[in-house]
């Protein structure tokens, strides 16, 4: 009995060991945070504390910058982020200003195998997400749309600034684009592969962009399912505090919802084509069975 019972010690100490080493803080070379304005002194807190090096990415102002369109300074806030993540050895995180950790940040899995070679982006907030296909590891290749929160590697990276340039010569500084839903058709095509978190390991805390709304999309987006309680309170929610906070995350959960029972989640041809359908309809129906708001 005390060998079984030395044997079973043993299980649970490597099981545990496993997952420590799974933690996404294990696996980022550093946090860059893309700002403009916005007082970031509590993002900045909060991953310190978890074990991040972060560092704020600020665009400057130039005069060039006046005519260009909000959707293209974005882009150039992240292609200066692309341009340092090229030049790490271990995957980059890169985060906007606006972005609320849930708590616990650090700690949270790594969205993909570690020991792949072929990833591309693995998000960690999603906007429109859609699955694609689930390891027996539990990873899930998918889309999203938004760039709020997502990891990228060197290579990711180099192939993501030839996006940029893309952008740039067929769009046009002036122009808007909506860029970021571009990404993982172009890194696929590239022979990589993009992932999605089970569930958001955040939330995007900014207010309405009517730059969007004035091209026809959304103003607004929120994650549809967390993965814990946010760290602190996000922008929006701040003037009615937690009243606003719950009505607004009522809502982006009921919306993540009618997505997975309208298909557009996981949609049907997927299922159909899949070697594992009911791997892909348990990840897709188990993230929403969730009570965090």
């Amino acid at each position: 009995m005390k060998t079984h019972s030395k044997k079973i010690k043993v299980i649970k100490t490597l099981g545990k060991k496993e997952i420590s080493q799974n933690h996404l803080v294990k696996h980022i070379s550093k946090v860059l945070i893309i700002a403009y304005k916005e007082f970031t002194q509590d993002l900045e807190t909060l991953l310190t504390t978890e074990g991040f090096t972060c560092e704020v990415l600020r665009q400057e102002r130039k005069p060039e910058y006046q005519n260009y369109s909000r959707s293209y300074l974005c882009l150039l806030n992240h292609r200066t982020a692309w341009e340092r993540a090229m030049q790490e050895t271990q995957p980059t995180m890169i985060i906007e200003a606006d972005f609320v950790p849930v708590v616990n940040f650090g700690k949270l899995p790594l969205p993909f195998n570690p020991h792949q070679n072929n990833v591309g982006i693995s998000w960690l907030y999603t906007c429109a997400p859609q699955i694609y296909y689930v390891s027996p590891d539990g990873y899930a290749e998918g889309f999203s749309t938004s760039a709020v929160a997502y990891i990228v590697n060197s290579e990711s990276a180099r192939y993501l600034l030839e996006l940029a340039e893309e952008i740039r010569t067929n769009v046009g500084e002036t122009n808007y684009s909506s860029w970021d839903s571009t990404i993982d058709s172009f890194l696929r095509g590239k022979g990589l592969k993009n992932y999605i978190p089970w569930r958001n390991y955040g939330e995007h805390g900014g207010l309405p962009n009517l730059e969007h709304y004035k091209n026809n999309l959304s103003k607004t987006h929120r994650a549809d399912v967390l993965y814990g309680k946010l760290a602190f309170m996000p922008l929006y929610a701040v003037k009615d505090s937690k009243l606003n906070l719950f009505r607004v995350r009522f809502w982006a959960r009921l919306k993540g919802i009618a997505r997975l029972g309208t298909g557009r989640f996981l949609r049907v041809k997927v299922i159909q084509g899949s070697n594992f359908p009911l791997r892909l309809l348990r990840f897709a129906i188990l993230r929403q069975l969730s009570w965090n708001f």
